[in-house]
């Protein structure tokens, strides 16, 4: 394989040729803050819906403004955001973005969220199944639940939006729209982040 010309690697990390597809997910000067970002910013949106329409929270704000909680609860409904679940057994991956319970289905939801580059989408949504299946059964234990599903939110860094995200969203009865929120971030921080790389 051709080693890049120093002129052509990327200015963050100077390991990588500077392509888009590195910028918008693979550096690693970027990923731990940068990314991190984008990838919250999706969560907002997800979790900010979820709690409203589980009425966790009276105020409605625009998506930007919403500051994520650790936990939102009331006597139907449980929100975490990125908290670890303790289990009775060690669980290498026991933290997702969001974990939904129904207390009245005993049902769980363990969200978790990425924006990987486009050729990485399908990829990226089995690993996510896959990464929290073990915790959806130890859920399913502890929490003595009914059920507990593994829903991957997975849109690529340049807004491309799989098949799969608008199925993920109608099962929390959320607007099969609401991606188009998501889609907005990814096109911001590329606005944002390309101009001032």
């Amino acid at each position: 394989m051709k080693q890049p010309d120093t002129e052509e690697l990327c200015r963050r990390c100077g390991k990588e040729s500077e392509t888009i597809q590195h910028i918008t997910a693979a550096c690693e000067q970027l990923a731990p803050t940068e990314y991190v970002k984008r990838c919250d910013g999706q969560a907002k949106i997800i979790h900010q819906k979820l709690a409203e329409a589980a009425e966790l929270i009276e105020d409605k704000c625009p998506y930007y403004k919403y500051t994520l909680a650790k936990v939102l609860e009331n006597e139907n409904f449980k929100l975490y955001w990125n908290r670890n679940i303790l289990t009775d057994k060690i669980i290498p991956f026991n933290r997702p973005d969001i974990t939904f319970m129904n207390k009245k289905t005993k049902n769980t939801f363990l969200i978790d969220i990425a924006v990987p580059d486009t050729h990485n989408l399908a990829k990226t949504i089995t690993d996510k199944q896959n990464k929290c299946q073990e915790l959806a059964n130890e859920i399913c234990a502890v929490w003595k639940q009914k059920a507990a599903q593994v829903i991957p939110i997975v849109i690529s860094s340049t807004a491309v939006i799989p098949k799969s995200l608008s199925q993920s969203l109608t099962r929390h009865n959320l607007h099969p729209n609401t991606y188009n929120k998501t889609a907005k971030i990814c096109n911001s921080w590329h606005l944002f982040n390309c101009k001032n790389f």
